[in-house]
């Protein structure tokens, strides 16, 4: 299907265009951000944090803050008594993973720059943070380690003195027989692949307000994951659970950042309950830089086996993950959520990922956008480009040589994954009636006669989403402590309007709109007579929140699965008042009508009055009310995939490299919006350029942090990219009744391979045959000075 078609719903709402609706209070700045909230008597804190790698606290002098007048408090770690320290969430069966206790305030040491070390609490925004300022620490300096595989040599600085090594796990999955595959290969090429340490960069830092009113706790927060946060303050603060609410309002973006436990809203909750006022906390983008979880930080030793024509025998990867100095929520799972998709697109009949996990004097890593399929798709579409240049072959070429075939969906993997649906020769195809690659070779040949070195790479990826089966993530399967369902509730009300409540907590996705609109074509009205709330754990069911592409798939379903009920009780209704057939009501220009008789009807609000106002109307059988709810545990998660290509453009003087084209077609199965698709692969896309050409965090030998600000962390703006050409496909999804995949991150798990390809292939022709991330001008033109020495 073409981008610029659209697959219309028999009601005219699902599968359409529409903008969306949240969009009139964000752009004309109505929205409400936990920022721009404040309660009487409410109370600011700020945080002093280490400005070591590592060290010793020797002492910390609170005096001169508490001197202050407009000092209320000043905490350490000693003066919290909480129950436990912050969590994390993975105990994968069979597997040691070294988890080191982890308090919101530092203890005895330090292990990063900008560990927190006291909580200053007061009555003014700034006054605090000068305050901070007066409490003055000791510390004892100790060794820091910032370099991974220098961590896990004998003799290097230990993170955790405690644990008595910096290696915190080894975990493997693996399918079909490595050795004779790598036996029958012809020719077997290695690489090391890097995917650099990122930020999430979210447009709005995080921000925290807590209030506590007779034992009844209030947490406001910048969370992707309000009912998880509810959850572990319950069991940090040894409160009950139904004593704390936990709303999140706009949430500024998150990318998985803010799919987190933070010490800070463990801190402002805790301060609130001890000082009984409210006490808010706004993160600066300085403090954001240090202390909000960072993502990627992998490398990687790829070797793949093939015969010469191109055909993969054998797959096989080593990945040792920088994860920081402690273990976040979901942090030493990320890069095993990879390994679940390591063959990609491709019929690899051998396939093993081994992942190390070490400990260094960092910032932990923890999920952004993509969480462990970009590393994965990065390394498998980069070798793929090498394998064929040491083969001679046509990449695409040998692409299609391992593509699964469509005809053999579902497929079960090397790895005993299976993969719901696909088409991956249709997307590439598709790709390529948009783009001539033949004329480009011409064009290409043209202008590096007159000195342009221009590339064209290729990026095909396919992801796992949809978290998650819990029979396969949880405690019994993959080790998550937790089930990855998802609920709804969907309410009429008697004048026919519809509330829905979600359990997904969505920050930028358009969900108010998608799920409006799977509503609305059920029920017979317009997405406007539709709202849906979320993000507030004291409205609807239990929630799981928002992350892993997940929203759609999962969250949509169950609203979808609950929507069905309340139209099954409506047609009901209908058919006891007309005197018909539940089975021959259908919903028809708004109304619930008999099949073939459209004047014979009832709008959903004469409807919800038969519901609500029961009479001869309602069936005697049937309960007064309209309103149902819905709970959707997957039976297996879903699999989007696409074709994408990157046209570039590298000036070989400076080494700057800029992208001049890119065109991408996806298949995320049916659309319910297509302009929201095409958002996310916006985003998405730029997200993955940004890795590839701006963005790293960079800490020196020390450990101190080098890009501290914006100013040193580069972004991309529009003004670095094209417009982007995109196109679709769609191949539903057996998994779900929408026959939906996600599409938030499928961008930036296509992107930054066809990107990487397209610089080495303009750079070829000079000596360059492969490059790492990120492409800086510098680094680029380095490479290229390399190669011609």
């Amino acid at each position: 299907m073409s981008a610029t078609e659209e697959r219309v719903s028999g009601n005219g709402h699902v599968g359409r265009r529409m903008r969306r609706k949240e969009d009139p209070r964000l752009i004309t700045g109505r929205a409400t951000y936990v920022d721009d909230m404040n309660l009487l008597g409410q109370l600011w804190c700020a945080f002093v944090r280490s400005p070591e790698a590592h060290a010793k606290i020797v002492s910390i002098d609170k005096s001169g803050a508490e001197a202050r007048d407009d000092v209320f408090a000043v905490y350490t770690g000693d003066d919290l008594d909480l129950a436990s320290g912050l969590p994390m969430a993975w105990v994968p069966p069979g597997v040691e993973v070294q988890t080191p206790e982890h308090w919101p305030l530092a203890r005895g040491e330090v292990k990063h720059v900008g560990d927190p070390v006291a909580m200053v609490v007061g009555e003014d925004r700034y006054a605090v943070i000068d305050a901070a300022e007066e409490v003055l620490v000791e510390y004892d300096p100790l060794p820091a380690v910032t370099d991974p595989h220098a961590a896990l040599e004998d003799g290097a600085p230990l993170v955790h003195e405690s644990l008595g090594t910096n290696k915190i796990h080894e975990w493997s999955l693996g399918g079909g027989d490595l050795d004779a595959g790598f036996a029958e290969a012809d020719v077997t090429i290695e690489r090391t692949v890097v995917n650099h340490r990122t930020h999430g960069g979210a447009i709005e830092p995080r921000a925290v307000l807590a209030e506590d009113r007779a034992g009844d706790l209030t947490v406001w927060s910048s969370t992707q994951v309000p009912h998880f946060l509810r959850l572990f303050l319950a069991l940090i603060l040894n409160v009950s659970e139904e004593r704390i609410r936990v709303v999140a309002p706009e949430v500024g973006g998150g990318f998985g950042s803010k799919l987190q436990i933070y010490g800070e809203e463990v801190l402002c909750a805790w301060a609130a309950r001890k000082l009984a006022r409210p006490v808010k906390w706004v993160e600066t983008r300085s403090e954001s830089m240090m202390a909000q979880h960072h993502g990627r930080d992998q490398v990687a030793t790829v070797r793949i086996g093939a015969k010469r024509d191109g055909t993969v025998t054998a797959f096989h990867t080593k990945i040792v993950a920088d994860m920081g100095a402690y273990l976040m929520l979901l942090t030493p799972v990320i890069p095993s959520l990879g390994a679940f998709v390591m063959n990609g697109c491709y019929k690899f009949p051998a396939v093993q990922t081994d992942i190390v996990g070490v400990f260094t004097n960092k910032m932990a890593t923890d999920a952004i956008r993509g969480a462990g399929r970009p590393e994965a798709t990065h390394m498998i579409e980069t070798c793929m480009d090498q394998l064929a240049a040491e083969l001679g072959l046509d990449p695409l070429e040998v692409r299609r040589r391992n593509f699964i075939p469509a005809g053999e969906f579902p497929y079960t993997t090397a790895l005993g994954i299976v993969y719901d649906s696909g088409n991956y020769q249709g997307t590439l195809d598709k790709l390529l009636e948009h783009l001539d690659v033949d004329a480009f070779r011409r064009e290409q040949e043209e202008l590096r006669a007159k000195g342009i070195h221009r590339g064209i790479g290729f990026s095909t990826y396919t992801e796992i989403c949809g978290l998650a089966p819990s029979r396969v993530v949880g405690p019994a399967g993959v080790g998550l402590q937790t089930g990855l369902w998802e609920s709804a509730m969907v309410r009429v009300h008697i004048t026919g309007a519809v509330t829905v409540y979600t359990g997904t907590s969505p920050h930028g996705q358009g969900l108010e709109t998608s799920f409006a609109q799977i509503v609305a074509d059920r029920l017979g009205v317009d997405p406007e007579q539709v709202e849906v709330l979320h993000g507030d754990t004291s409205t609807g069911p239990q929630g799981l929140g928002t992350y892993g592409s997940r929203s759609l798939s999962v969250g949509g379903e169950a609203i979808a699965r609950a929507t069905e009920k309340v139209a099954a009780k409506a047609r009901a209704i209908v058919a006891h008042s007309l005197e018909a057939a539940p089975e021959d009501i259908e919903v028809q220009d708004g109304k619930f009508i008999v099949k073939g008789s459209p004047d014979k009807g009832m709008t959903l609000a004469e409807v919800a009055g038969a519901a609500y106002i029961p009479g001869d109307q309602l069936p005697p059988d049937l309960e007064p009310g309209l309103e149902e709810t819905a709970f959707y545990d997957p039976e297996n998660f879903v699999f989007p995939f696409g074709a994408h290509a990157a046209i570039v453009d590298v000036d070989v003087e400076t080494g700057k490299v800029k992208v001049v084209r890119y065109l991408a077609v996806d298949d995320c199965g049916p659309a319910i919006n297509p302009m929201l698709i095409d958002g996310q692969l916006h985003g998405g896309i730029v997200h993955a350029i940004g890795q590839v050409l701006y963005e790293q965090v960079v800490y020196d030998d020390t450990g101190q942090l080098v890009t501290g600000t914006f100013v040193d962390y580069a972004l991309p703006t529009a003004a670095e990219v094209p417009s982007f050409e995109l196109d679709r496909t769609e191949t539903p999804s057996p998994t779900n009744s929408l026959g939906v995949k996600g599409i938030g991150e499928a961008g930036t798990i296509g992107a930054s391979a066809a990107v990487v390809n397209a610089t080495v292939d303009a750079l070829r022709p000079l000596g360059v045959t492969e490059l790492q991330m990120p492409l800086s001008p510098m680094r680029v033109w380095q490479q290229i000075q390399e190669a011609q020495a």
